[in-house]
């Protein structure tokens, strides 16, 4: 994305007249969370707000370019571009075909994705220099051993970036990844995974699997050494928190179905059962792509998502390069008859037994009931839950409203929970849950095993019936543009 200083001002020129009106209602505490959140943040909601649910909508190629910019790279961050190579063998297209063919039960579409070269983007600390320092000219691998050389803990992050799996790549989340990079005293690899419509799931799932193996078992020509499961973080937010999410229940569902001995990668061959990594940490994570469960609606006053609306209000996506996809398909992801698939909808997932501790961060937002299912089952599970929600904090705001007390302290939570669980630490974590109350952040303990506000039951008939509505209206191409 540009963030230029002349592009932020281009952007917000019109929205005056708002920024105007938003000021007078906050002050004269007319507006509904006018005590709940500050005069800058109540702007911000609501200039992102106006921003994504304009009346005209826009191309997907413009919104898919527009998110491709570059910010550049610069300050305290080092960035080592690199590119995972694509291992010979089919065995990793394999096993997730494998997965997904086990898990679908009643059925589904999906295509046969490619194993691809995936880009990614090492991502650590740079210490000691001013914001506006530029990147030095070194080559990529002077740039690796340099991040290294300010890394003093264990902790790898695999990082799976937020923008409804059709925006943004590692470069607009530079900032924010390179603040877990610094808080966690490890480092980060920023996957670019492939991005839908043009490339549908399982294609972005394949890749954080391939990144994964890559870490764990690097081809030839890396730059990193073997990485050990016990200091590999799976973190993510909005789309990258179901990717996360999704790539451990593909883990836990080969290991518990697949008949194979190994898996051949690169030369190599990976004895099943596959580790899991230590931990999977998440911000705001979208886990249902259905978007069935009542908080869509409920807490839409509280975030900028624009919440989904009628057949007979929803303005088609203008028909451009990309979009609609041929043959013709109802949701950018993938296929209708796949929402409710457990590695497309994370809250699908009947199983998290067995899996690697779970850390949930998310506002009082649109999609906080779909994470409050999924931590909720895997606490009853047996899994190690860590559970913060925020009073009135919108969608992924540790990431736009770090200034607030709420921001912060949700930032240094999150890489707190990667330290712990793959930094080496004898603490042994125990499920918690806390809610933060607005402005103070005052803690309340919660049940996170009492979370789900719906039973499973509840869940898939939601799911179910959410789906055959959008399969009704669908003529063809959605109707329905998720912009999380």
């Amino acid at each position: 994305m540009d963030t230029s200083p002349s592009a932020l001002l281009r952007a917000l020129l019109p929205k005056l007249p708002l920024v105007a009106k938003t000021a007078l209602w906050h002050t004269l505490w007319l507006s509904p969370t006018s005590t709940k959140w500050d005069l800058r943040t109540e702007i911000t909601v609501n200039i992102i707000r106006s921003l994504l649910d304009s009346p005209g909508p826009t191309p997907l190629s413009k919104q898919q370019r527009w998110s491709l910019k570059d910010p550049g790279i610069k300050g305290r961050m080092w960035v080592s571009k690199v590119t995972l190579p694509r291992p010979e063998e089919d065995d990793i297209r394999s096993v997730l075909a494998d997965a997904i063919d086990t898990l679908k039960g009643a059925g589904g579409v999906y295509p046969t994705p490619a194993v691809v070269p995936v880009e990614a983007e090492w991502t650590g600390y740079r210490a000691h220099v001013r914001h506006d320092r530029p990147r030095l000219d070194h080559s990529e691998a002077q740039h690796y051993q340099r991040l290294m050389s300010e890394v003093t803990s264990p902790v790898t992050l695999i990082y799976l970036h937020g923008g409804a799996h059709y925006m943004m790549d590692p470069s607009s989340h530079r900032i924010p990844v390179s603040r877990l990079a610094h808080l966690t005293n490890g480092r980060c690899l920023s996957v670019r995974y492939r991005l839908s419509p043009q490339n549908p799931f399982p294609c972005a799932l394949l890749d954080a699997f391939q990144t994964y193996l890559s870490l764990l078992y690097p081809p030839p020509g890396s730059f990193h050494e073997p990485v050990v499961a016990n200091n590999i973080v799976l973190a993510g937010d909005s789309a990258g928190g179901n990717l996360s999410l999704a790539l451990v229940q593909l883990i836990l569902e080969i290991n518990r179905s697949s008949t194979r001995a190994f898996v051949a990668f690169h030369e190599q061959s990976i004895q099943l059962p596959l580790p899991l990594p230590a931990g999977v940490a998440n911000s705001s994570p979208w886990v249902d792509l259905s978007r069935c469960m009542p908080s869509i609606l409920s807490n839409a006053q509280y975030d900028y998502l624009p919440p989904p609306k009628g057949p007979d209000t929803v303005s088609r996506l203008p028909h451009d390069e990309i979009w609609p996809t041929d043959p013709p398909r109802g949701d950018l992801y993938c296929d209708l008859s796949m929402l409710d698939h457990a590695l497309v909808s994370p809250l699908a997932a009947e199983d998290w037994a067995k899996s690697c501790p779970m850390f949930f961060s998310c506002g009082e937002e649109m999609l906080a009931d779909e994470g409050k299912a999924v931590a909720s089952l895997a606490a009853e599970q047996g899994v190690t839950v860590i559970w913060e929600q925020y009073e009135a904090m919108p969608h992924c705001f540790p990431i736009l409203l770090e200034q607030l007390e709420a921001g912060r302290k949700a930032v240094k939570s999150w890489a707190a929970f990667c330290s712990k669980v793959a930094g080496g630490s004898d603490n042994k974590l125990e499920t918690t849950g806390t809610w933060y109350a607005a402005k103070t952040c005052e803690e309340t303990a919660v049940d996170v095993r009492s979370l789900a506000l719906c039973s499973r039951e509840e869940v898939a008939e939601r799911m179910s019936t959410t789906i055959h509505a959008r399969m009704q209206g669908r003529e063809g191409e959605a109707k329905i543009l998720p912009k999380l």
